[in-house]
């Protein structure tokens, strides 16, 4: 039972060391898509160690498991996991962490399930809003214009990625920036945002005690606006989106002294308005390969017995 404990307390570790060490650098802000990729290896590490754990405390506990695992295995090999020390703690540990895996996975479907039926909802009142004309047929719009009082513009998601606009937020988007605004959107939509969105939701709706799996929801929410809001820019500039921003957000109290709901809005148009230098390519890289190999930690750690098993 040494393994599937020392994998345990591996990600344990992780999950709560990993939102302290990120919260400390100031990199994120500067390049949100490698911040996004860092997260993901993060949150793989942890889940990679409670499925290694419980695959070798099954194994441990149950003949049955044993001999998939394990099959064809020279003996010193399955002797080095001690399959027969704490038989009793290693198939509690192997239930609990299966459990657990079940609970992610209803967390994902409930979430995606609920997401899907927003989406015909949005859309259906979109048909009621934006009715076909006598005569029109059903077409792949990119762009939908409805009647309201209110600047808004959101993407309706799905296999055809719509962007809706209302006609105020038309006559508050000068030049280039509904180009600018589209821009952010299909940027969320090639990136598919959504994913991210709806997998870290579903880890910190399903265990909101884990620091890593809440800081994992908050974060994709915060990074997956900053990188669309760096697609957008390359194309049509940071002033051209910065001001798209303030146009569609200056009603909803979003730059007032009061806490608001949309708080980081702000705080992307101060980003937008004073870049900072990006990291150099050499950096992006070395932090791009170090978080890949974040994942292959727990992995050597299941299989530093058995290579030791091989090597004697």
């Amino acid at each position: 039972m040494m393994v599937p404990a020392a994998l345990l307390l591996l990600g344990a570790l992780a999950s709560v060391a990993a939102p302290r060490l990120l919260a400390r650098v100031d990199w994120p802000d500067r390049e949100p898509v490698v911040a996004l990729w860092v997260w993901q290896c993060v949150v793989a590490a942890v889940l990679l160690c409670c499925v290694l754990s419980m695959t070798l405390s099954a194994s441990a506990a149950w003949v049955a498991v044993r001999g998939h695992v394990f099959g064809g295995a020279p003996a010193p090999v399955v002797d080095a996991y001690a399959p027969g020390a704490g038989a009793p703690w290693a198939a509690a540990t192997a239930v609990a962490l299966a459990c657990g895996g079940a609970w992610t996975a209803a967390m994902l479907a409930r979430e995606i399930v609920r997401a899907r039926l927003r989406r015909r909802q949005s859309r259906s009142e979109l048909l009621v809003r934006a009715p076909l004309l006598p005569g029109e047929e059903p077409g792949d719009d990119r762009l939908v214009v409805l009647e309201g009082e209110r600047p808004d513009a959101w993407l309706l998601s799905g296999t055809t990625p719509q962007l809706v606009v209302t006609t105020a937020a038309l006559r508050r988007l000068k030049g280039r920036q509904l180009d600018a605004v589209l821009a952010h959107e299909q940027g969320h939509a090639r990136a598919r945002h959504d994913w991210l969105l709806h997998c870290s939701a579903a880890l910190a709706n399903g265990f909101p005690q884990v620091p890593v799996f809440a800081a994992f929801r908050d974060e994709m929410h915060r990074l997956v606006e900053l990188a669309a809001d760096d697609v957008a820019s390359r194309r049509f500039g940071r002033l051209t989106i910065a001001l798209a921003l303030v146009e569609l957000n200056e009603d909803r109290g979003v730059f007032g002294p009061g806490p608001a709901p949309d708080a980081h809005v702000p705080q992307r148009v101060d980003r937008l308005l004073t870049p900072r230098d990006r990291l150099p390519a050499a950096r992006r890289l070395r932090l791009t390969a170090a978080a890949a190999l974040v994942p292959v930690v727990p992995v050597v750690v299941a299989f530093v017995p058995g290579l030791r098993a091989l090597g004697r």
